[in-house]
């Protein structure tokens, strides 16, 4: 007979990033008072019973390079940081922490921080520094964001661009105690132009190769990622076969976060256009010139909306043929493929709900409360019965030597 160990399964903490709702406090009323967002946003954080939130950061929209009308999302700046963030803002955003209960997962900011205009360029890493001034003063562990792409250079010269201006963001993160979380969004609708990749950091090989150059640079602690599924599902992929790939290559420890959001392929696009997504009539280009109408360039976007539609978890039907066929995310084996084959410590790592799935995207909170909470609710339950599956079989059963039955979902398999 085999030893006796407890049933103990381990839970994941559960948030939401805040650009969810980005009008919660309208901006008449935020611009004024740049810290009223992040405290009302912390009170309704706490209605929908989460744990944490995902601090949103962003350009204010006066200051951006891109116009308002061409981005997919509106412009989430719940923490504003138009001038820097104090320790007198700090402790009034510390107070609402603590009388919410609800925590900081992080400051997140995404945007193109390898630019090819040096002027954009120096802005967005000064506002990223900014970012991190205000997660140390947080408390906060790390800060979440894109590396970008140079569109005047090849991916093999990205690498380059990578280790000249990248690394300075990394070092500056390691003088201040924080990670830089990567999200792997490609970003195709980014530019009008022809890449499809336009954040370097999209798949688990680039992964790789970016960090074994901050290896070079005693800054691989800082780099990690950010993992979303949803990305993985446009570029074909899976998430157990992503983490196989990154255990089998000595890389279990590199997810340093996680997003839960899905993405529903539509076989209809895939079948007019492949996984490149739209090329060509997009609207984004008039008579072979990109449009100067700002909101025409939102329009590049058909890169990725032909093929998909991103899902709020939850909201989509329970489709186990799509799951087989890397067409929606399999959120049950999501959480057993992150605890059976990463290195992460389970209990401190948030499951961060990301909203935008278009058509529940209603800026009005009253209306997206009950939304929210339920994807939060099917988000917590997916994790626990993971987590139970988890410390059945390879705690439980495996003490006693018993056999798990079945073979189920295998990395690599096609």
């Amino acid at each position: 007979m085999g030893e006796i160990t407890a049933f103990e399964p381990t839970f994941m903490p559960v948030g939401v990033l805040t650009a969810a709702l980005q009008e919660l406090t309208p901006r008449e009323a935020r611009d004024p008072d740049p810290d009223l967002a992040v405290e009302e946003w912390l009170d309704y954080a706490a209605s929908l019973e989460v744990d944490c939130i995902e601090l949103s950061a962003a350009l204010h929209p006066s200051v951006a390079d891109i116009p308002a009308e061409a981005m997919l999302d509106p412009v989430a700046n719940t923490l504003d940081l138009r001038e820097p963030f104090t320790e007198a803002r700090a402790k009034r955003v510390l107070a609402a922490v603590e009388s919410s209960g609800v925590s900081i997962a992080d400051v997140a900011y995404f945007d193109d921080l390898l630019h090819e205009d040096a002027a954009i360029r120096r802005k967005k890493h000064d506002f990223m520094i900014l970012a991190m001034d205000a997660a140390v003063l947080l408390g906060v562990p790390a800060v979440c964001g894109f590396v970008g792409r140079n569109q005047s250079r090849s991916m093999d010269q990205n690498l380059v661009d990578f280790e000249e201006s990248f690394i300075p963001l990394l070092e500056e993160a390691k003088a201040r105690g924080l990670q830089y979380r990567v999200e792997q969004c490609p970003m195709p609708g980014w530019t009008p132009g022809d890449n499809f990749h336009n954040n370097i950091g999209y798949a688990p090989g680039m992964w790789i190769a970016l960090h074994q150059i901050c290896e070079k640079h005693d800054v691989a602690d800082q780099f990690r990622i950010h993992y979303d599924p949803s990305h993985a599902v446009l570029m074909g992929q899976d998430t157990r076969s992503i983490f196989q790939y990154l255990a089998d290559a000595g890389y279990a420890f590199l997810l340093g976060g996680m997003h839960v959001k899905g993405q529903v392929v539509d076989s209809r696009g895939i079948a007019g256009w492949g996984y490149g997504g739209q090329t060509v009539q997009r609207g984004d280009w008039v008579d072979g010139e990109v449009s100067p109408n700002p909101a025409d360039l939102a329009n590049a976007w058909q890169k990725q909306t032909v093929l998909c539609e991103h899902e709020l978890p939850g909201t989509a039907r329970h489709d186990p043929l799509a799951y087989l066929q890397n067409r929606t995310v399999d959120w049950l084996d999501h959480q057993l493929a992150a605890r059976e084959l990463l290195d992460f410590d389970v209990e401190t790592t948030p499951l961060i709900v990301e909203h935008e799935y278009p058509p529940a995207r209603v800026q009005d909170k009253d209306l997206l409360r009950p939304i929210l909470a339920g994807s939060i609710a099917f988000t917590r339950h997916i994790d626990r019965a993971a987590a139970s599956m988890y410390a059945l079989q390879s705690g439980v059963l495996a003490a006693q030597g018993i056999p798990v039955q079945g073979v189920g979902r295998e990395a690599y398999r096609s």
